[in-house]
Order: structure tokens, then sequence, then C-alpha cells
């Protein structure tokens, strides 16, 4: 296997063009993709060719029907669907309508989604009804949701009926021209736009098991994604198989933003469905697929592999678990990709920190999460804040136009993620070797990651306690072939109860994601706390390896 060189035009460490600079705001990026483009396939959905100008077309028409619902620069709206072509129309829709997108990961369930949608106060909701079997609308019943006023639905299933407090979005489009909001409406509504104004608030969670959300604005949306798009080579010839979900910082940043801004042809797979993968590579002559480990690992071992063109396939983004060097040669001796490229960041870092580049080899791209991208510092530090030597493990940090502005509504835990120097603390234990190349090798705040997403303990931890057969209970990450890692539950029993570990976990399927819901459980009479009341997690883990 050789290396493949960077295009002799393109300076894999720059960061031209400077986005924030060229367009300031993410509708501005869209006039002019839309300007450039023209009758040029931009997007196919189901079979369905969408045109640049048809995006701008039905961009206009939901931006005027957002505004005719009254809604203002800086209001939130939420979307609970999956990757399909209205997803991207109603968000440059509210974002040119100046509202800030909230999304909501299609594996939720009611109290999850009700929960995002309350603490932010989002005034609309666009969703789907039917997707994989689950009834979005009605899964919000019974929740108090004050601030929301208007359900969309995107989508309804073939033979279901529209829930009665929802509207179809046909109807809500059309409700802009019956209000008669002009052209020049959505044009001065546009101008009102900066580049500091907020495009997004994205809910992570934390060691607290409460999600919090992470404002990001336009200007820094574009700037990372567009170096992010320079660095790894994504151009205006290639077709992006959109397979990581459009609700998770990487789909919608590195997916949507990143397709405005190089101008390719997005091409969005609502479930990751192997065969249809396969048949979208060879049909659609798919040239990036960026994605988990697993994601490769699936296609190359899949029966019908040997049947799979795959001679289009270029570029390959990866990383969020461990990358064996043997996958990287296969990605590229198997599937014929020229790069590949892994990468490491976090949604507060607007979702980039550190990339490989294309000239590194297979051990490099496998083995670290490459270097701190342009014009963002990363450092590896103790527990003073003092950068530590190559080679030494401490807590990786960031630096840079990439950081969040901060959580929402929560100056405290603001305050204890970004110090007075502006550096965000992520929480991740990482070595960095003498070129600069980071390797992550734990995570602080114990999360782990199941096919891509990430999982929090806490976060699982909290919503197992509404289970009434579990007193207290301890969530850990156990390595799994196919996942990557899944969560362990560790439960002691409610007085005078006799948990059954498969009943909590049917139960866990029914009330979280199931990327979150434990595969295994196992009942304990206590759980090991060291002296300061916290659970020592690493003697669970013994116990599992004992075992």
């Amino acid at each position: 296997m050789t290396d493949q060189p960077a295009p002799a035009d393109v300076d894999p460490d720059g960061d031209d063009p400077r986005a924030d600079l060229r367009w300031g705001t993410i509708p501005a990026a869209l006039e002019d993709a839309v300007s450039r483009g023209g009758s040029d396939e931009a997007l196919v959905d189901g079979g369905t060719s969408w045109s640049w100008e048809r995006i701008g077309r039905e961009v206009d028409a939901a931006t005027k029907a957002f505004i005719a619902a009254g809604i203002e620069i800086g209001d939130r709206v939420a979307i609970w669907a999956p990757n399909c072509a209205e997803w991207v129309v109603a968000l440059l829709g509210l974002q040119s309508a100046g509202a800030v997108l909230v999304p909501l990961n299609t594996r939720f369930k009611g109290a999850e989604a009700a929960d995002i949608i309350g603490r932010s106060r989002a005034r609309i909701l666009v969703t789907v009804d039917g997707f994989l079997d689950n009834r979005y609308v009605a899964m919000l019943d019974g929740h108090d949701l004050p601030h929301l006023e208007r359900i969309v639905v995107l989508r309804t299933e073939p033979g279901q009926d529209l829930p009665a407090n929802a509207e179809r979005w046909e109807d809500f489009v059309s409700s802009g021209e019956a209000d008669a909001v002009t052209d020049l409406s959505v044009t001065a509504r546009r101008a009102q736009l900066a580049p500091d104004s907020v495009a997004d608030l994205l809910f992570t969670s934390g060691t607290t098991g409460k999600p919090k959300g992470v404002i990001c604005t336009h200007a820094q949306t574009l700037r990372t994604v567009a170096t992010w798009a320079n660095v790894v080579g994504l151009e205006e010839t290639d077709r992006y198989l959109a397979i990581n979900p459009f609700f998770h910082s990487f789909g919608y940043k590195a997916g949507i933003i990143s397709w405005l801004v190089t101008g390719c042809v997005l091409v969005p797979m609502p479930v990751f469905d192997v065969p249809e993968a396969m048949r979208l590579i060879t049909e659609q002559r798919i040239s990036m697929i960026p994605g988990p480990p697993t994601l490769y690992q699936t296609i190359l071992n899949h029966p019908d592999r040997a049947q799979l063109d795959s001679s289009s396939l270029r570029l390959a983004v990866t990383g969020a678990a461990v990358v064996p060097v043997s996958l990287v040669e296969q990605m590229h001796d198997d599937l014929g990709f020229d790069t590949v490229i892994t990468a490491y960041g976090l949604t507060e870092g607007c979702g980039f920190a550190t990339m490989c580049r294309r000239m590194d080899d297979a051990t490099t791209i496998a083995t670290t999460s490459g270097r701190a991208m342009p014009g963002i510092e990363v450092l590896v530090v103790d527990e003073t804040g003092a950068a530590l030597p190559a080679g030494e493990p401490g807590e990786v940090v960031v630096r840079g136009y990439n950081v969040m502005q901060g959580y929402f509504e929560n100056p405290e835990a603001t305050a204890e993620t970004i110090d007075a120097d502006g550096w965000l603390h992520t929480g991740d234990v990482g070595v960095m070797d003498e070129r600069g190349y980071l390797r992550i090798t734990d995570r602080m705040k114990d999360l782990f990651i199941v096919g891509g997403f990430n999982a929090y303990p806490a976060e699982i931890e909290n919503l197992l306690l509404a289970h009434p057969d579990i007193a207290q209970v301890a969530v850990i990450g156990v390595p799994d072939e196919r996942m990557g890692e899944v969560a362990a539950a560790f439960v002691v029993a409610t007085t005078g109860t006799t948990p059954d570990p498969a009943e909590i976990v049917a139960w866990a399927r029914e009330n979280m994601a199931n990327y979150k819901a434990p595969r295994q459980v196992h009942i304990v009479e206590a759980l090991p706390f060291n002296p300061g009341g916290k659970v020592m997690k690493f003697e669970l883990r013994n116990r599992l390896q004992e075992a």
C-alpha cells in the first residue's frame, strides 16, 4: 500500500477559505451555493434528484412559513427525524428565519425528547411519524411542554393518519404564502443575522447525567467545518453518502454544512442498512463515506461484498472508537479508498479538534486521532493545567475558534468546562507524541462509545432509577465485538423486590435510546463505594474481568 499525497493545489494544513469571512452565516453560504450550483444536482433522496435551484426554492418557502409562524431571531426549533431531504430544508429554513436548531436523537423515547424540547423552550417541533414504528408525536403525550406551539410532520408512514395535534409539512410550508410573507421579507430576515448569531443548540450529556445545551454560532460553525473539509480534501465533485445521523454534531456539521461549503452532492440515508449502502455506493457512484469503524468492518465482512463496485470510493473519515491498523489497510486495498482519515472532536468544540492528514501512514491513522486542526490549539495537561511532555498522559484541553460559546443557561457548568484562559477541558485523557499527534487513552468522565454514539453512565443511571425494582445502580462500558462497547449495569434491588435482569434490559429498551440500554444487568447486594461516597467503577470492571 502506498501513501496518497495531497493534491498539489490544496494545503492540507491551511484553513482557506475562511468561510466565516466569506459568508458569515449559514443562510448566506446557502445562497452562494444555490447561485453557483444552479440546475446542477445537489442532493439525492430515495432516488429523487434535487437541484440546487430546487433546494433554494424549498428553503425560501420554508423560511416564509417559519416567519409566518412568528419565529423570531434566537427562537429555538427542534427537529426529530431521520436523514432526509426535508431535514435539510427544515434546517436551512429555520436558520434563514433566524431560529436556532435543536436536533433530537431519533432513538430517544418520549421523556428524553420532552426534556430537551422543554428546557430549550422550542416553539416548533419538526418531526416524522412512524419511523421504525416510532410514533414520535404520541410519545410526547402527557409531557408538559408549555412553550411548544406547533408540531409539524415531515413524513408519515403509508396508511397512517396524521395525529390530531400535528400538521403536515406541506400545509405548514404553504402557510407562508397564505400569510403573504414575501421574498423581500426572507431577504430582510437573513440580513438581520450576524456571524455571531447562534446557529445551533446541541444537547450533550455530562457526568451529572443531565444533558447540557452547547451553543455555537454561524461563524464558528462555518469556519470549523470549512477547515475540516479542506484538510480531508472534500471537493465539489464528490458524492457524499450521509450515513451519520443529522441529529448528531458530525452528521449535521461534517454532513450538511460541509455539503454547503463545498457544493458536493449529498445522498442521505435514513438508516444504515448494509445492502442499501452497497447499492447506493454503486448506483450513485459514491466517493465519500464518513462513519465509525464498525461501518466499514460491516461492509468488508458482508457476504455480498464481492458484488460491490467500490471503484468510485476515494475518501473515508472515521474515529470515535478503536481503529485497527489492518482495517485502515483493508479500506485502502480492498474498498479502494485513496484517503482514510481519523479524527477526534466533541460537541463543545463544534464537533472537531484534531485530525490526521492525507499523507499519514496507516499506523498513525489507526493509533492516533491526528494533530490539532489549523488555527486550533490542543494540549495534554496535568491537574494544575501545566502542559505535559510528549508521552505523558493527562487531560486533553482545546482552545480556538471551535470552542462553544457556553452551555445554554448554565453559567456554572460553562465556567467548570472553559477556564479563564479559554481552554476547553474535555475530560478525556490523552497522550501526545513528539509530532503533536494525539492518542485518546481513557475518559475522565466515564463515557463509552456504542457504535459511534457517546453513552454517559450518569445519564443512563438516572434513567434506570425510574425502574421500581432498582434502588441503586452503577453503569460501566464493557467491550463488545460488534458495537465496540456496550453498557453493563450493576443493580441493588429495592427492598422487598427480586429484580429480573432480562426484564430490566427489556424495560430499558422501552424507556431509553437503544444505544444507552444496558446489554448486561448484574444484581448485587451492594455497590463498592470509596470514602468520598463515589462508586469505584474500576472494581466493577475488575469483577467482570475475573468472572
